[in-house]
């Protein structure tokens, strides 16, 4: 199969009445995502940006498994320069932002594990739709000892306050559904992923419904009032992760299958 048509199955993009549905096509590697679906990510909002035929989009995961376990581990093992970790986390910047800039709003339909780069990328959307299995968290404190993107942190100290951020990265554990929506990480809850799939079409017909130019300012007004880390501000704290011995080592005992023997350098 012709790579870069491998790479787009990946990450599939319907546009069907105004609703654009994005879908995570990896199920048999619970929808982790390679570097090319973060690209494919951020060209379907550019285009939409200026394709006035999209209203909203959604974003689903295939399967019933999982909305996006984060980037595949694979894609670190050749992770060898600092300039490596810096580069990886700009595209993460850079793709998450052109994600939260897109003209339209963006609706993640989510089931099963929305971890890791996944749970980032929910935060990122207007609004998140789980079902009654959902689990969202950032485990990476106990798998492979890396960070998030600063405008990660940021985000997500902006959706849930910092005492909740430090609380779900210390703990490395994964939200349920009920307290997920208590603190702001899911805005509804449905019972399954028959229900979930109905209504993310409902929501998604309701606010494609609405005036464009009204929710594009209150998107735009909300990210505004939101502070973000500079560059200068986290490419040490980026090295510092990425460039340890523990990171090497979360990775090879993620890939072995072992429990990792942190040693905070």
């Amino acid at each position: 199969m012709n790579q870069q048509l491998a790479e787009r199955e990946d990450l599939l993009f319907t546009l069907d009445d105004g609703i654009g549905r994005i879908v995570f096509n990896r199920p048999q590697a619970r929808n982790a995502f390679t570097f090319e679906m973060y690209e494919r990510l951020a060209e379907i909002c550019d285009r939409a940006n200026t394709d006035r035929a999209i209203k909203v989009l959604v974003l689903r995961g295939a399967g019933d498994k999982a909305f996006a376990a984060g980037t595949d581990i694979n894609q670190f093992r050749a992770f060898e320069t600092p300039q490596d970790g810096i580069e990886y986390e700009r595209r993460i910047d850079r793709v998450l932002t052109t994600l939260e800039q897109c003209r339209v709003p963006t609706i993640a339909a989510i089931t099963g594990a929305c971890t890791g780069g996944g749970a980032a990328i929910a935060a990122t959307c207007d609004l998140r739709i789980g079902t009654a299995n959902t689990r969202i968290g950032f485990p990476i404190a106990r798998t492979l000892g890396n960070c998030l993107s600063m405008s990660s942190i940021s985000r997500l100290t902006a959706l849930i306050g910092p005492a909740r951020v430090k609380d779900l990265i210390f703990t490395a554990r994964l939200v349920g559904a009920e307290e997920a929506a208590s603190v702001g990480l899911l805005t509804e809850v449905v019972d399954d992923l028959a229900a979930l799939d109905k209504r993310a079409d409902e929501v998604a017909r309701l606010v494609a419904s609405h005036a464009p130019l009204t929710l594009s300012a209150t998107k735009h007004a909300v990210a505004r009032l939101q502070k973000r880390l500079t560059k200068d501000e986290g490419e040490d704290l980026i090295l510092m992760c990425y460039m340890s011995r523990d990171f090497r080592e979360g990775l090879d005992a993620f890939l072995t299958k072992r429990a990792p023997q942190w040693r905070g350098e």
